[in-house]
């Protein structure tokens, strides 16, 4: 009798545990949606590379740097030169000889 009650205990347990773990699941699924839809925006890279590129000394090879790089990462960093740090993507690209692409 005791065995047959610590089973039944047991599996209460186990479904409840269970449920609370599906229902903590299904309160982080809206959530995360929501961070993908905002990171999945794509950005106006022509607009963006236009300001990144408007001090270079050769803006036609800046810009089409600055396209490819920001079709690749969908991120372009703010003003015209450095804080590349703040778009990962687009400071780990590199050339073929191991220098950095984008500008």
């Amino acid at each position: 009798m005791a065995l047959s009650k610590l089973l039944a205990a047991s599996l209460i347990v186990s479904f409840l545990l269970l449920h609370l773990g599906e229902a903590y699941e299904s309160q982080e699924a809206p959530q995360q949606t929501i961070e993908d839809s905002v990171n999945n925006k794509k950005i106006d890279c022509s607009g963006a590379c236009s300001v990144r590129c408007s001090k270079a000394s050769r803006q036609r090879m800046c810009k089409r740097a600055c396209g490819t790089c920001c079709q690749r990462c969908n991120c372009v960093p703010p003003g015209t030169s450095g804080n590349q740090k703040l778009c990962p993507c687009y400071y780990n690209q590199t050339t073929h000889g191991g220098r950095r692409k984008c500008p």
